[in-house]
């Protein structure tokens, strides 16, 4: 059901790759709230991924858009406020890579190059972002920009390696940018710490199944899923949360207060009692 929570809004989305995609979603879901929007990716996500059906579907230009790029992000920040009539009332951020994930490098054996990638495009393309639309002043007053991060940002978790850095660098972007465009411009800065999602990028990340099985026996609510994320999205665009800015909101059933639940805890207790298990370091 639709409630016309963005009616006449505006904004931009970057990272929509395929169904999978939490932008996709959050795209979708924005649209039936009455928003109009463009969709940003990289012309070789555009090219191998299906952002143009989504496109066609919302009705939403696509723009194509290295998000590490100072003169992409400017043309599309010019473009989208050209076809949009004005300046704009949101951004999702949902852009992240680490090469060292997808060649399963371990932490404590980083390939350097790749761990500078990883920064710049999860994390330091949002500080761009944010840059480029305050230059521009693109951004209208109680305006909502909002990035997708994840709890490894606090806690180490097994196999998300040098991503985890990059949440952690997202986070403090959206505070200390938060800082100042509340207090100059009345715009809100916020980052969403999600549950882990088996999303087309979740997917690379080593022993997924195994997290999402542990994540949901260890959340009161369970594992949010990509479409109730994109609620969260929405809702923090909207003008319900209007006073919501420099937070990192954990979207994530309660996992994220949990130490051990009763669920994990019958799993763990199995696990013991297996006298033909092979150890386990």
């Amino acid at each position: 059901m639709a409630y016309n929570l963005l009616k006449g809004k505006k904004g931009i989305i970057f990272g929509a790759l395929d169904h999978k995609s939490i932008a996709w979603k959050t795209a979708e879901m924005a649209y039936a709230e009455g928003a109009e929007f463009t969709l940003t990716n990289t012309p070789t996500a555009i090219r191998f991924g299906e952002i143009n059906e989504l496109a066609e579907k919302c009705h939403a230009p696509v723009i194509p858009a290295d998000a590490t790029s100072v003169p992409d992000l400017t043309g599309l920040v010019q473009q989208s406020m050209d076809i949009l009539g004005g300046k704009i009332d949101f951004i999702l951020h949902s852009v992240g890579m680490s090469m060292n994930v997808r060649k399963k490098k371990v932490y404590s054996d980083l390939d350097y190059d790749y761990f500078s990638k990883t920064l710049d495009i999860s994390a330091l393309s949002f500080h761009k972002i944010l840059q480029v639309c305050f230059r521009l002043d693109a951004i209208k007053e109680w305006g909502s920009v909002v990035a997708l991060s994840y709890i490894a940002a606090q806690r180490t978790l097994y196999g998300y390696n040098d991503m985890a850095d990059a949440k952690s660098l997202l986070e403090s972007i959206a505070r200390s940018f938060g800082y100042i465009y509340g207090r100059e411009r009345k715009i809100r800065v916020n980052t969403i710490s999600q549950s882990p999602t088996l999303t087309t990028a979740g997917s690379g990340v080593k022993g997924i199944d195994g997290l999402l099985d542990f994540t949901d026996r260890m959340s009161p609510l369970g594992n949010a899923t990509a479409e109730e994320c994109a609620g969260m999205c929405v809702l923090l665009f909207s003008d319900l949360t209007r006073k919501v800015t420099m937070q990192n909101i954990f979207h994530d059933g309660g996992f994220s207060s949990m130490g051990m639940s009763l669920r994990a805890m019958k799993m763990y207790n199995r696990s013991l009692d297996c006298d033909d298990c092979p150890p386990v370091d």
